[in-house]
């Protein structure tokens, strides 16, 4: 089975990416080494590619309660356009995913990781 790609796999190759397996996609772990790296983003910025992530939508007017019921942060209090990071955790608070709850003018996003984007039901 070939590794999927996300459509800046082209971009990160040229640059010099070193490319492995992360829950069945070609993704970028690092360009040079852990020390310039470091020192790029702490002293300008750095991006990551989500592209492949899992992204769920949540309409409805009990969304942002259901959301928080779901996740460890307060959903209710995010205003629009505002991003949080947060954690799905199961019923002894192990944590499930870290995933980034946004709150959109009429609904919330999740992105969850990865390696939960096509779990079952139930897993």
């Amino acid at each position: 089975m070939s590794l999927l790609r996300t459509p800046l796999y082209d971009w990160h190759a040229s640059h010099g990416a070193r490319l492995v397996d992360f829950a069945g996609w070609e993704m970028p772990v690092q360009y040079t080494s852990i020390v310039p790296e470091h020192k790029a983003v702490r002293g300008a910025c750095g991006l990551f590619d989500i592209a492949h992530m899992g992204r769920l939508r949540f309409t409805g007017p009990d969304a942002a309660r259901f959301l928080d019921h779901l996740l460890t942060n307060d959903v209710p209090s995010l205003a629009v356009g505002q991003i949080r990071y947060s954690l799905v955790t199961n019923d002894s608070g192990g944590i499930l995913d870290d995933v980034l709850v946004y709150r959109l003018p009429q609904s919330h996003m999740l992105v969850v990781n990865a390696s939960n984007r096509l779990k079952p039901r139930g897993v």
